[in-house]
């Protein structure tokens, strides 16, 4: 092999790699975040239930976290289905 075409094979090898290091996650950056558990303890009997948004009461003991009533909204009214 001459010096000119180990200098292209090489030069190349060089784009190749150069390449490979500019290439970007499919997904995008990749946050690095502490493991966490997302759970609540119930502060009635203790069990623990997965965290999910609407939890509103144990389904071990029916302790009720939050006591919600719907109220009339900017854009949504609440119906009166008594007819």
């Amino acid at each position: 092999m001459s010096d000119e075409e180990k200098k292209r094979a090489q030069s190349y090898l060089e784009k190749l790699k150069q390449t490979a290091l500019q290439q970007q996650h499919y997904g995008g950056e990749i946050k690095q975040t502490p493991a966490s558990m997302d759970a609540r303890d119930c502060p009635n009997c203790g069990a623990g239930r997965a965290f999910r948004h609407g939890l509103t009461s144990c389904a071990y003991c029916g302790f009720v976290f939050m006591d919600t009533t719907l109220t009339d909204g900017i854009y949504i009214k609440k119906e009166n289905n008594s007819k």
